[in-house]
């Protein structure tokens, strides 16, 4: 009987580009997860750079990734871009419609495409320290990470939540986000936080440095705690909730799980090597 003929070898995968865009963006963990991501997948020739890139400079960068489209494995975007490229888009998941902001751009055929994988992020971050249904919740800040914080909680199964400014005015757009998640809220300034707690977890979405002062507060209270700050870490905040025995997830979890859905969306693969990239991610905020 005559030999099977060999079989051809599969033909390599098209080098990519990725990148992530943001001002600044120097600092971005971003290379580091997504390269590990391809080191790992085996896929050569595939890129991932740091681009600096402005909001007035964000309609010609994504029209020119869409002329490129075949070149083009996707785009990630840091805060203002993922409000700024919702109307740069040919379509927009349903949940980046809701959270008001998508943090990544797929080019499927040619068109520019836009999806949120920050919400999935928090979520496993919590699952991976055993927080799954929260049953109140606080969340920090007004911004865009408290819009998928309240995503969050809603696929969490918490229907209502309390946000807590500086000032309420600059809580209209997480507000707006709850109304579109149906996700019920109230909103309170800082000077009323010692009245809210306790609640099972409080989630700071607030910038360096800026949960410092009330520290001691949400620690005394018992709650879990998640804060969205990398690095340095731990922060203030994070300190203090360990010491006092509660459950604290940092921001890394949440970068590198979005990061995780990120490289499935580009990538097209389904075995993404998380474990590859939290080793490298690790490594380089050591």
């Amino acid at each position: 009987m005559a030999p099977s003929p060999a079989r051809p070898p599969m033909p390599a995968p098209m080098p990519r580009r990725a990148a992530v865009l943001g001002a600044p963006i120097a600092h971005s963990l971003s290379p580091v997860l997504h390269r590990a991501a391809y080191a790992a997948l085996r896929l050569p020739g595939w890129t991932y750079e740091a681009i600096e890139c402005h909001e007035a400079d964000l309609a010609d960068r994504i029209a020119s990734c869409t002329r490129d489209a075949p070149a083009w494995a996707g785009l990630s975007l840091t805060m203002p871009l993922k409000r700024a490229v919702l109307p740069l888009l040919d379509e927009v998941s349903d949940l980046a419609v809701a959270v008001g902001g998508a943090n990544t751009v797929t080019f499927p055929g040619g068109r520019p495409v836009g999806d949120n994988t920050d919400v999935y992020g928090i979520v496993t971050a919590l699952a991976e320290q055993g927080v799954g249904a929260p049953s109140s919740a606080v969340v920090l800040g007004g911004g865009a990470t408290a819009c998928s914080a309240l995503a969050a909680l809603r696929e969490l199964g918490l229907p209502k939540a309390t946000l807590v400014v500086r000032d309420p005015a600059r809580a209209a757009a997480a507000s707006a986000a709850a109304r579109r998640l149906d996700v019920a809220v109230t909103v309170h300034t800082f000077a009323e936080l010692a009245d809210l707690l306790p609640v099972d977890l409080v989630v700071s979405t607030l910038p360096k440095g800026a949960a410092d002062p009330f520290a001691g507060l949400i620690a005394a209270s018992g709650a879990a705690v998640f804060d969205v700050v990398y690095a340095p870490w731990p922060t203030p905040l994070g300190a203090a909730a360990a010491a006092a025995g509660n459950v604290v997830v940092g921001g890394f979890p949440m970068l590198l799980h979005q990061a995780v859905r990120q490289v499935e969306l580009m990538t097209g693969r389904a075995d993404v090597p998380v474990e590859a990239m939290r080793a490298a991610g690790e490594a380089a905020l050591r």
